[in-house]
């Protein structure tokens, strides 16, 4: 599996998460609603309706609790670095995410997916600093990505830095002239230089 097929592995993954989580939520407040009206009509001694599918709140809250726990209690545990990484990622505790993706960067410095990950988690988290230096990094290990290259590009408009938003758009489109993302960045760069 190459770099770019892993990063949008974990991008899927991520965002699985949260669809997944944001489902079995509704469905959960769905059943409850159901299992209440459906309560209402049916006779006294009627067994409880759709209340074994539910999920349990409380069993994945432990879930998560014990995940978190096996990171800070395993800090050379890679997996378990990058695990707690997503699971703060996906409630946009970003701060707490870059925390256990460092540590997974100290552990294994040469990893592509996870220095690429800290470029887009500080991107998130508005540290457009860290964001390039990430973003710079990962680049070193492989020039091509899209979403990298995309990622940079962002980071140094938001930062103001047109001259580097200039190279990052002009590198993205060498590498995917029909890339989504240049129109946006070719705008917000000419109002980034009509500004100065």
């Amino acid at each position: 599996m190459s770099r770019e097929n892993l990063l949008f592995a974990i991008i899927g993954i991520l965002f699985g998460f949260i669809v997944g989580f944001m489902f079995a939520s509704s469905m959960a407040q769905k059943t409850a609603m159901q299992t209440t009206a459906s309560s209402q009509t049916m006779p006294a001694d009627h067994p409880p309706v759709g209340a074994q599918n539910a999920p349990d709140p409380q069993k994945m809250r432990e879930e998560v609790t014990a995940q978190l726990e096996k990171a800070r209690n395993e800090p050379q545990n890679f997996e378990a670095q990058v695990r707690a990484a997503e699971l703060y990622y996906q409630i946009q505790r970003y701060d707490q995410a870059i925390e256990f993706l460092l540590k997974a960067n100290q552990i294994k410095p040469t990893d592509y997916r996870t220095v690429a990950i800290l470029g887009m988690v500080n991107l998130d988290a508005g540290h457009y600093d860290q964001a390039e230096k990430w973003y710079r990094a990962a680049m070193k290990m492989k020039s091509d990505d899209v979403m990298v290259l995309a990622g940079l590009a962002a980071a140094t408009l938001e930062k103001g830095d047109a001259k580097a938003a200039e190279d990052a758009i002009a590198k993205l489109e060498q590498v995917d002239p029909n890339s989504q993302d240049l129109p946006q960045f070719r705008d917000k760069l000419a109002s980034l230089k009509a500004g100065k």
